[in-house]
């Protein structure tokens, strides 16, 4: 068994976007009473996600990205800053702790506290581009965290895997033509946010998913597409986007994956950090808006994690 750090924080329960929003403060307690009811919490080391630092955030965020944030969270109700992202006055100190989550697990698994990390954080990242809030992010989680552990540990390659069922276009916007990131992503297309698919730089690995593919579509394309790629860039660290809203029970998109499907992703990324990495895996909740099936789908992802 490897020690998997699990990494949270109540202030991610306090961001609300307003009735009915499928990004729910609900999402986090449907895992947690989950993995509580399989037994699985366990074994798992809890931490406090702590807040994310300006400097940390500017490694892949513009200033003036953070200072309109700032200025827009409200003291009062709720502010939208598009039709689908909006904030509560809770929503910044939520934003820089689901940042902050990823930093902290870096930390733990390059000085050996952990052998892997996941974040159980809200609200997601893999939507926030540079200078752009969106999609239901604010700030890029897994972005911050592989920013920091190419600055701050110096490490020479990171590679960043996202299975969401949509493009992680604000990760692609951080890191696009940085040779020191490789991004693998599928995602449904077309859907949104509409993009992945034109003129990818080099370092960028996208692979388009019709509506309705299933999981063994989705095993061969990981397979025979990312894994090549992966192992000739042999990444030191891997980032996993984890989104579980690819599950056939998420009205949110049109994929057919199922949670032995992410158990067996997820199984592929651990052997491959073993093989070049040394085990070392950080993982960032994103989308999965079915309760049941992201609360069964984060356990099967966790489970293989920890070698359970």
């Amino acid at each position: 068994m490897s020690v998997t750090a699990f990494i949270t924080h109540r202030d991610c329960h306090l961001h609300d976007m307003g009735s009915y929003h499928p990004e729910a403060p609900e999402r986090l307690s449907a895992i947690s009473d989950h993995l509580i009811a399989q037994g699985l919490d366990s074994y798992f080391v809890y931490h406090d996600a702590p807040l994310a630092t300006f400097q940390q955030l500017k490694r892949v965020h513009t200033a003036a990205h953070l200072e309109r944030l700032k200025r827009a969270s409200p003291d009062l109700g709720i502010v939208h800053l598009d039709p689908d992202t909006a904030m509560n006055r809770h929503t910044w100190q939520a934003a820089m702790r689901a940042a902050g989550a990823g930093v902290l697990a870096v930390d733990l698994v390059l000085s050996g506290q952990a052998e892997n990390a996941f974040c159980a954080v809200r609200p997601p990242g893999h939507h926030a581009e540079r200078a752009t809030a969106m999609g239901f992010c604010f700030f890029n989680n897994i972005a911050v965290a592989a920013a920091h552990a190419l600055a701050a540990h110096n490490l020479e390659r990171v590679a960043v895997i996202d299975f969401d069922v949509h493009h992680g276009n604000g990760t692609e916007d951080c890191f696009r033509g940085d040779q020191r990131v490789l991004m693998v992503s599928t995602f449904q297309h077309p859907f949104y946010p509409y993009s992945g698919t034109e003129t990818p730089a080099a370092n960028m690995v996208n692979i388009p998913l019709p509506r309705g593919t299933d999981g063994e579509e989705f095993r061969r394309v990981v397979s025979d597409l990312w894994m090549p790629r992966l192992r000739e860039f042999q990444p030191e660290m891997l980032f996993i986007s984890a989104g579980f809203d690819a599950h056939y029970e998420d009205e949110m998109g049109g994929l057919r994956l199922l949670e032995q499907d992410y158990a067996w992703v997820t199984g592929q990324l651990k052997d491959l950090a073993d093989e070049c990495a040394q085990g070392r895996i950080v993982s960032i909740l994103e989308g999965g808006y079915s309760l049941s099936a992201l609360a069964r789908s984060v356990a099967a992802h966790i489970r293989v994690l920890a070698q359970l």
